[in-house]
């Protein structure tokens, strides 16, 4: 007989990683924004539609946890080299998007600042659980 409460040890891993000097709703608004597109590019991390006893239909979630950690500026910087030289699937959010009003002033503020020089508020990866460890380390569990 199986649990079916017991849980998953997935073979990959969803993260966020949050510079720890935002403001409580600038988290929670970076970490939207940094998952939002990972079902996109990696629909197999997105779950079946959920329905409640009504037959309410409501959409579907991602099918693993999102771990969100938070850390310095530096370990934000590394963690984005780390992941840009392994190629795991990454979103980014710098502070100029807090300045923006729509998704296109979005891209065209990234577009406009070279890799190294993005002023990085926040990351999301998904890849193999043991390279998105390697990418995070040093970072904490966001409190």
């Amino acid at each position: 007989m199986t649990d079916d409460n017991a849980p998953v040890r997935f073979d990959t891993k969803i993260a966020v990683l949050l510079r720890d000097d935002l403001e409580t709703w600038q988290r929670l608004n970076v970490t939207a924004f940094l998952v939002s597109g990972l079902g996109t590019q990696v629909p197999e991390v997105i779950g079946e539609p959920y329905a409640d006893a009504d037959d309410t239909p409501y959409l579907p979630m991602f099918r693993q946890p999102v771990l969100v950690f938070a850390g310095s500026k530096e370990i934000l910087t590394g963690a984005h080299a780390k992941a840009v030289s392994r190629g795991v699937t990454l979103s980014v959010f710098t502070s100029d998007l807090f300045a923006t009003g729509h998704d296109e002033a979005n891209r065209a503020a990234v577009r406009a600042v070279r890799r190294n020089g993005m002023d990085l508020v926040g990351l999301a990866v998904h890849g193999p659980r043991n390279a998105v460890d390697k990418i995070l380390k040093g970072a904490s569990m966001h409190p």
